[in-house]
């Protein structure tokens, strides 16, 4: 998902609140997290993503070419 002509970015507001944490789980267990030497539980994993969609650190990302939705760093859109 890194050619701007191939995704679409998808308001984290749009999605039912089932399919925000299907694709906030979905990353969090497909990419993985540093959370530096403290271990966070999953739940607050997944608090942690939600804040970055909420201050736009990250973005929700439909891949036309793999026809899949997923969460990407702001700087994968450069």
């Amino acid at each position: 998902m890194s050619d701007s002509q191939d995704y679409t970015l998808v308001p984290y507001q749009q999605l039912s609140r089932d399919a925000l944490m299907g694709v906030i789980e979905e990353f969090i267990n497909r990419e993985g997290t540093d959370y530096g030497f403290i271990e966070a539980t999953f739940s607050d994993k997944c608090d942690q993503v939600l804040s970055q969609l909420k201050q736009g650190h990250v973005v929700i990302a439909f891949d036309h070419g793999s026809q899949s939705v997923g969460v990407m760093h702001k700087d994968q859109l450069l």
